[in-house]
């Protein structure tokens, strides 16, 4: 790994943005499209608990990343542009509460569609190699340059 890519990076710009959420989006998308092919009314309520459930998120475990707290009036980070700081800045570390929402829900959310994605092999196949490779991509080429360090999954040297 060359020295660019092990830098702490201190600002996201908008191209992160784009990608991490169309990297994102394939699990998302394919989650979605294997509901739908089962029930409507399921695909409506999954979408609205995602949404829902990052809002918890954003409030709980964002609020004390440094790309909120550095944002002026709106987030500017990898995965919320533009999107308005709802809640008040928490520095310092995170709570054990905080720990777990930032551990468990991104692994509810995951969950969330295996009966759906059971149904359909295919689109379950699709499913498990795209959030695979969200977390590696995540892994490998943010969380070492983070400066986010209470983040629990955070590898950066300090």
């Amino acid at each position: 790994m060359n020295e660019q890519e092990t830098q702490l990076k201190t600002q996201h710009n908008f191209g992160d943005f784009l990608y991490w959420n169309l990297v994102v989006s394939v699990p998302f998308i394919t989650a979605c499209m294997a509901i739908a092919r089962e029930s409507i009314l399921w695909l409506i309520c999954y979408i609205i608990t995602c949404i829902l459930l990052v809002m918890v998120i954003y409030k709980f475990y964002c609020t004390h990343c440094p790309h909120y707290i550095q944002s002026p009036k709106n987030t500017k980070c990898m995965f919320f542009w533009g999107i308005p700081k709802f809640f008040k800045e928490k520095s310092g570390p995170l709570s054990l509460i905080e720990k777990s929402v930032a551990l468990v829900i991104p692994f509810v959310i995951v969950l969330l569609p295996l009966y759906y994605l059971l149904l359909q092999p295919g689109f379950l196949v699709i499913y498990f190699l795209s959030v695979m490779v969200l977390c590696t991509t995540l892994r490998r080429y943010e969380c070492k340059r983070c400066v986010y360090f209470q983040c629990p999954v955070n590898c950066a040297e300090k």
